[in-house]
């Protein structure tokens, strides 16, 4: 089981910054690249991460740039193709083109590399609840709950019962311990959240709107297999939306995780990594399909 846990290393982009990166059964195949969302940290992809490295795959986390134990960019004008290119950085240092797994943002990002980059950066693509195009209202009630607590919180407890109020859904609330990683102590004492406060408060947010065009056509080039993997409850995608993507992309395929919401990973982990395994399992029948008939 040792060659499961976790080995910690970092990358270096283009311009400069160390990227925090993890890694699990290190020679493994296939390889998962794992983009996590705005806001997020490679630790939401833990457990799905632990499962399909016991199961076989090289699995790949990271921290985005002003994200966890990643660099914050200096001046923080952070723009959008910063974190393509660091994606395309990463998936290139691979030993081979890896599975993307791209939630929200991830996805977004994974979206341009995969449709815009030749020779394609990834092996195939799955999309976690995001398509080029997706509801406001659900991008909405995501950023007021990351633009609301400035001020941090007094304690674990505090931060604690907002994210139980933010996710009524789930049962019980985290402890200190499953906290830690997200949140830094400030020279006041309080607790704030992993990101770069520059992230909300620069163009990034608005910028990512201006991208639908550019998404869209990213998506009707991409040629390799993808799946769309959307939460059953989710704001932020809705059937008009996936139905747009599929007719874009019609090598996609798409599977609700039942009662999950736009956090897929979050609220049903076995399924979401049941599904993920499911897809990657049959990218080797495909591949073994494609050699008999060359």
């Amino acid at each position: 089981m040792e060659d499961f846990a976790a080995r910690y290393s970092t990358f270096r982009t283009a311009d400069g910054l160390a990227l925090a990166v993890e890694t699990r059964h290190a020679h493994g195949a296939p390889g998962v690249l794992f983009a996590h969302g705005f806001g997020q940290t490679r630790g939401a992809w833990g457990g799905a991460a632990a499962v399909l490295a016991a199961q076989g795959c090289r699995c790949v986390g990271f921290d985005a740039r002003g994200h966890g134990g990643s660099d914050y960019l200096p001046g923080g004008a952070y723009h959008m193709q910063q974190f393509v290119d660091d994606l395309l950085g990463l998936a290139r240092a691979q030993p081979a083109p890896p599975v993307l797994v791209g939630a929200s943002m991830g996805g977004l990002l994974g979206l341009v590399a995969a449709g815009e980059a030749r020779p394609a950066p990834f092996r195939a693509l799955v999309l976690v609840d995001i398509t080029p195009r997706w509801e406001t209202r659900g991008v909405e009630r995501i950023l007021a709950f990351m633009q609301a607590h400035p001020d941090g919180f007094a304690d674990y407890a505090e931060a604690a019962a907002r994210i139980a109020a933010y996710l009524p859904h789930r049962a019980g609330r985290k402890s200190g311990e499953q906290l830690r990683p997200l949140l830094r102590e400030g020279a006041d004492g309080r607790l704030r959240w992993h990101w770069d406060p520059a992230l909300l408060a620069g163009d990034l947010v608005q910028e990512s709107e201006r991208y639908q065009p550019r998404l869209l056509a990213a998506a009707a080039q991409v040629e390799v297999p993808v799946l769309l993997l959307s939460g059953e409850r989710s704001d932020v995608v809705s059937r008009a939306t996936i139905d747009e993507f599929l007719a874009l992309v019609p090598q996609a395929r798409h599977v609700a995780v039942a009662g999950a919401t736009h956090i897929v990973a979050g609220d049903a982990n076995d399924a979401f990594t049941r599904e993920i395994a499911r897809f990657t399992q049959s990218l080797d029948g495909a591949d073994a399909l494609d050699a008999r008939i060359a």
